[in-house]
């Protein structure tokens, strides 16, 4: 066989894991996970079920590849986050990261934010998140050294908040609770630099 036979191999392979990624990514979201059979994704990705078991040995190992592949691209959204000299200026850039996510990659996102500690991420998976929460962690603790963040609240509890409210807009926007233009989201974002600026 020659390297471009065996090339066309690989390239159909991985053609073929990337559409089992993407089907699953979509019904994870959808369904979740207990609500997903292997079948489906299957079928929604246009192949055979026991081909999926060749590529992920189990659906707990579907769902890992699919977290860690989400979530990696939730780390390239962030990556290179500068701390700006102006404090409110860096907060701003890391709402827009995430709300630029939340718009490009809807799907992803919303499987995102139904995993949070889910049982059945592996390790692999777990210290990726670790990974990927780094630089909002770093930007907060800039804020706070800096005196632009209160430090009589704790750094856990500045990220979980945040995240949650960014979450929960989002997710009310999603069921039709609200509509979120830009002005809502400028207000939302402000709302919660101000909820925990130094005063």
């Amino acid at each position: 066989m020659t390297s471009a036979e065996l090339s066309k191999i690989e390239q159909k392979k991985a053609d073929k894991r990337r559409r089992l990624l993407e089907a699953a990514l979509e019904l994870f979201a959808e369904r979740g996970f207990h609500g997903t059979a292997v079948p489906l994704v299957a079928e929604r990705a246009g192949i055979s079920a026991g081909s999926v078991y060749r590529f992920f040995e189990s659906k707990e190992a579907l769902v890992n590849a699919v977290f860690r592949d989400a979530k990696t691209r939730l780390a390239s959204a962030l990556s290179d986050l500068q701390l700006d000299e102006d404090p409110k200026r860096t907060f701003d850039d890391l709402w827009a990261r995430l709300v630029r996510f939340a718009r490009e990659d809807p799907t992803a996102f919303h499987f995102l934010e139904l995993q949070d500690h889910a049982p059945y991420l592996d390790d692999e998976s777990r210290a990726l998140e670790m990974q990927v929460l780094t630089p909002i962690a770093a930007a907060c603790a800039e804020l706070q050294r800096r005196g632009t963040f209160r430090a009589d609240v704790p750094m856990d509890v500045v990220l979980a908040c945040i995240w949650g409210a960014f979450v929960g807009l989002f997710k009310a926007e999603r069921h039709g609770y609200l509509s979120l233009d830009e002005a809502r989201v400028h207000q939302a974002r402000d709302a919660c630099f101000n909820a925990f600026a130094a005063r």
